[in-house]
């Protein structure tokens, strides 16, 4: 299973960009989707998540501004990313937590990581 993140780019402060990840194949028992962010010389820190039953969680940094939502029968995240500020700039990364196969154990999937700039 590949994941393929996708949306990402330039961008001046306070704009807006969509962020999407999409699975090349069906993800079983998705435990939760994710989106996660490495800046240049920081350690990659967790944006944010959306669990199998829907909750959500955000870190501090972007609440109110992104909006994480999925597509189940996709297997796609998405991340709605608005009010963009030069700190945003990373390097995003979509993770999923499932199984290849229904008998198969959990594992973490990760895409490529998609670039996101904002110019101040």
């Amino acid at each position: 299973v590949q994941l393929q993140a996708s949306g990402g780019g330039l961008v001046q402060a306070g704009g807006s960009l969509r962020l999407s990840c999409a699975a090349s194949e069906r993800i079983f028992s998705i435990a939760s989707m994710g989106w996660y962010r490495q800046a240049p010389g920081k350690q990659r820190e967790l944006v944010a998540d959306i669990t199998s039953g829907g909750s959500t969680n955000y870190v501090d940094s972007v609440k109110g501004r992104f909006t994480i939502s999925r597509d189940n029968a996709k297997n796609t995240v998405y991340l709605q990313m608005n009010s963009l500020k030069a700190e945003d700039t990373a390097v995003y990364y979509c993770r999923i937590k499932g199984r290849a196969t229904w008998f198969s154990g959990p594992n973490d999937f990760w895409g490529q990581g998609t670039l996101v700039t904002v110019s101040s």
